[in-house]
């Protein structure tokens, strides 16, 4: 199997039905060699085909092996500031919550040995602009909890956190105003 192969049926998707991803999705988990050509479909960011791309790719890190993508985390996070599709964006953006959920989890595991310092501030730099550019309300509120979260480390990450949704978050929708008033109530509580 090869990335022509993974190509046509990304292409064969009709919607993201959750049957149309868990199909897709098994022939990725049947054969892991071709988890490395989704990462790379997926930030093919001038081509639509990576917005199929993206749905798998957070369907398998959300349902399956958030692990798979440990080996690509390079890419993954080189790649996330270059997504232009609203519809690819959401998807990387819940990849990167779930990263930073499994990096603050008290459990043992491999996202805490593997997500560098690096990864880390590459995806706050991302989550940052993504809060400051036009976005959907789910993309501001995977990123609003990463940030969190990867704030309780980065000690300038907080207020920076807090002002924006201060001054800007708190006058969207009001899916984004629940979701910033639930953050600064966290930020508030562990200021405590």
């Amino acid at each position: 199997m090869s990335i022509i192969f993974l190509t046509e049926q990304l292409n064969n998707m009709e919607n993201p039905k959750r049957e149309n991803r868990q199909r897709v999705a098994d022939i990725v988990l049947k054969n892991q060699n071709l988890f490395k050509d989704l990462v790379t479909i997926t930030f093919k960011v001038d081509d639509k085909i990576s917005i199929k791309a993206a749905w798998i790719l957070e369907w398998i890190c959300t349902h399956h092996h958030l692990n798979l993508i440990i080996p690509h985390l390079d890419e993954f996070t080189k790649n996330i500031a270059h997504l232009t599709f609203d519809s690819a964006i959401r998807p990387c953006a819940k990849i990167c919550e779930h990263l930073a959920n499994a990096y603050y989890s008290k459990k043992a595991n491999e996202v805490k040995t593997h997500l560098t310092d690096n990864h880390i501030n590459t995806i706050i730099e991302t989550g940052f602009d993504w809060l400051i550019t036009p976005q959907k309300i789910a993309v501001r509120a995977y990123t609003m909890n990463t940030l969190y979260f990867f704030g309780l480390e980065k000690d300038w990450v907080h207020p920076e956190l807090k002002h924006l949704i201060e001054t800007k978050i708190i006058h969207e929708s009001k899916g984004c105003k629940a979701r910033g008033k639930f953050i600064l109530a966290l930020m508030a509580k562990r200021a405590k």
